[in-house]
């Protein structure tokens, strides 16, 4: 009775440490990936609250055309040499309203409108950014989890290895050098696999940061090494960059720059405003006597010291800065896409290649050790064709990794966002 009792808890422990562990590594897709990032990455806020000030930008520009209005309530106490006290009271409202101002006001807020657009853009520029630093930490989580799969693999073939010249060895058909080099290819086999372990929490760490987390957490990236974006025909590179962000926000930036020049054109011009004021006063509280007024106002700067015509300068420079900004991002983003399409194409083209050395690799591997094993072959020989297979198995890996990540920076240059899956 006692020992089954000892089972059941021994069972029930095991079960419930195995459930904790299963909550403990967070299995995360691309998707999953893609969703939370859009929520908590940082650099996606910080954007976003750039669009909120554009757009109470536009709000404060507009607000010069609104009408202003003030109030006033004041109380006065006076003694003049005679003696006599003399009280007044006195409240009033006071409207002013623009009637010109040489367009200033519209310019203004026409310039407001196009950085609400240049934010946006910026926006989807930095969106496009964190997609691309996230999908490479996740192909990194991915790469890492795979390679120690690989080497856990590596170091128990390099066991069996060491195990088969051992024998030799005893038997007197094998060198002391031959056993040495055998059991350092172990220990290098076990470092890999440690290494490999490390490498997995590095790029845990570096994939919670990218999702936005205050804090890492042990994740597992769920996924496989395939490329989805279809090589069959080249893109037309200079259709895609007339639709990019990044050559979009160039544009309306340069827009906004000319309205600038134009408000400050406009102040040259006379400002026009209208004024009235409605209020009582008295000696007494409350006021009982009727007061108003109402004017138009004109001004005119005369002389400023040069300011306005120096905005001018800086306003035109600004413009001509735009539109050479504009002129190189071009340049930039059609070679950009070109290159990035290039580094694809090799990239996918390179698995194939590797793929066939990995598959040849590891048929010679495989005759070689029942060669070695019957002697036909020396341990240098075998030694020489294990080492390539190890070599071969991590390069086949990298260059899997590598065409996710070219695939990554054509997404990007393209100006994929979070929201391409």
């Amino acid at each position: 009775m006692f020992k089954n009792v000892k089972f059941a808890i021994t069972l029930l422990l095991v079960v419930n440490t195995a459930a904790i562990n299963a909550k403990v590594i967070e299995q995360l897709t691309w998707k999953d990936c893609l969703k939370e990032a859009k929520q908590n990455n940082p650099d996606l806020i910080s954007a976003k609250e750039k669009i909120n000030q554009a757009v109470a930008n536009k709000s404060i520009a507009r607000s010069d055309y609104l009408p202003e209005l003030t109030s006033n309530l004041s109380g006065k106490s006076a003694k003049a040499a005679d003696h006599i006290t003399t009280d007044t009271y006195s409240y009033d409202i006071n409207v002013k309203q623009l009637l010109f101002d040489g367009f200033k006001t519209s310019y203004d807020i026409a310039s407001a409108a196009e950085s609400i657009k240049s934010s946006q853009y910026n926006y989807m520029i930095t969106s496009s950014n964190v997609r691309l630093n996230l999908r490479t930490a996740f192909i990194a989580l991915l790469k890492s989890q795979q390679l120690l799969d690989i080497t856990k693999y590596l170091a128990a073939r390099r066991k069996q290895n060491l195990e088969l010249v051992e024998l030799r060895y005893k038997a007197g058909r094998e060198h002391k050098g031959s056993l040495l080099n055998a059991e350092a290819n172990f220990v290098k086999a076990k470092f890999d696999v440690t290494q490999a372990q490390r490498d997995i929490d590095l790029a845990q760490k570096e994939l919670a940061k990218e999702l936005g987390r205050r804090e890492s957490s042990p994740i597992r990236a769920k996924g496989e090494f395939k490329v989805k974006t279809l090589v069959n025909k080249t893109p037309n590179f200079v259709k895609l960059a007339n639709v990019n962000p990044l050559l979009l926000g160039l544009i309306v930036n340069m827009e906004a720059f000319r309205f600038n020049l134009k408000s400050a054109k406009a102040d040259f011009f006379p400002k026009v405003y209208a004024t009235a004021s409605l209020g009582r006063n008295d000696s007494r509280w409350p006021p009982n006597n009727e007061a108003w007024s109402a004017e138009v106002d004109l001004s005119l700067p005369l002389f400023e010291g040069g300011s306005r015509v120096a905005q001018i300068s800086k306003s035109r420079a600004e413009l001509n800065q735009a539109q050479a900004d504009l002129r190189s991002g071009n340049d930039y983003v059609v070679f950009t896409l070109e290159r990035t399409w290039k580094e694809l194409l090799d990239a996918i083209d390179k698995i194939e290649v590797e793929q066939k050395f990995l598959q040849t690799a590891k048929e010679r591997a495989r005759i070689a050790k029942a060669q070695y094993s019957t002697g036909l072959i020396s341990f240098d020989d075998w030694s020489i064709i294990e080492d390539n297979l190890v070599t071969t198995e991590k390069s086949y890996l990298n260059v899997e990794a590598d065409a996710l990540v070219s695939e990554a920076n054509w997404i990007q240059a393209k100006g994929g966002t979070l929201d391409y899956v």
